[in-house]
């Protein structure tokens, strides 16, 4: 599926890698200054899967990058 992705949609998902990126670098630091634990768990859980989802990401981009 990679090796079919145009230039347009490569730079979406570079766009998407930035988004995540500042997500988890958000929710990381909002995760420090939160005193409730219900939001602490909540902000912790965004950070984990938002860094999960980058890793995805960056593997489109390195199977889309080999291909060109």
């Amino acid at each position: 599926m990679t090796k079919y992705l145009g230039i347009h949609e490569a730079l979406e998902l570079h766009e998407l890698l930035t988004f995540k990126n500042l997500c988890v670098t958000k929710a990381a630091t909002m995760s420090a200054l939160v005193q409730d634990e219900t939001l602490k768990n909540l902000l912790a859980n965004d950070a984990q899967s938002g860094s999960e989802h980058i890793s995805q990401l960056q593997k489109f981009l390195t199977k889309r990058e080999d291909i060109i």
